[in-house]
C-alpha cells in the first residue's frame, strides 16, 4: 500500500515563499516518478513537477519553471516542492503524486499517477 500525505500550504503574500512535503509510505520507493500536480477552482488538474526515483531526472512545468524546485530525500521517503516568488496564479490545492514502474502515460499526465495525496491549499494573495 502506498499513501502520501502533503503538508506545508498555507496563505502567502505574491512574492513569498512556500515549501511544500509529501511524506510517502509503502512502496513509493518502486515508482519512477513522484512529483506535484495542482488543481485550481474550476480548473483541470495540472502538472507541476517530478522527480525520478534517484532524484537525477527533474521536470517542471514551464509557468512554474526558475520559481519552483522539486526534491527528494529518499532516507524520509519525502518529496518537497520549493515555491519561491509565488504568483496568485499559483493558487490551488497542490497534490502529491507517486506513479508505478513502467507507467505509460507521459509523467506530465494525471492518468499516469496510480497514487495520490489529499492535498494541501495554498493560497497567494495580491
Amino acid at each position: 500500500q502506498v499513501q502520501l500525505v502533503e503538508s506545508g500550504g498555507g496563505l502567502v503574500q505574491a512574492g513569498g515563499s512556500l515549501r511544500l512535503s509529501c511524506a510517502g509510505s509503502g512502496r513509493t520507493l518502486g515508482s519512477v516518478f513522484m512529483g506535484w500536480f495542482r488543481q485550481a477552482p474550476g480548473k483541470e488538474r495540472e502538472f507541476v513537477a517530478v522527480i525520478s526515483r534517484s532524484g537525477s531526472v527533474t521536470y517542471s512545468a514551464d509557468s512554474v519553471k526558475g520559481r519552483f524546485t522539486i526534491s527528494r530525500d529518499n532516507a524520509k521517503n519525502t518529496v518537497y516542492l520549493q515555491m519561491n516568488s509565488l504568483k496568485p496564479e499559483d493558487t490551488a490545492v497542490y497534490y502529491c503524486a507517486a506513479d508505478r514502474a513502467g507507467g505509460s502515460s507521459s509523467y506530465n499526465q494525471p492518468q499516469r499517477y496510480a497514487y495520490w495525496g489529499q492535498g494541501t491549499q495554498v493560497t497567494v494573495s495580491s
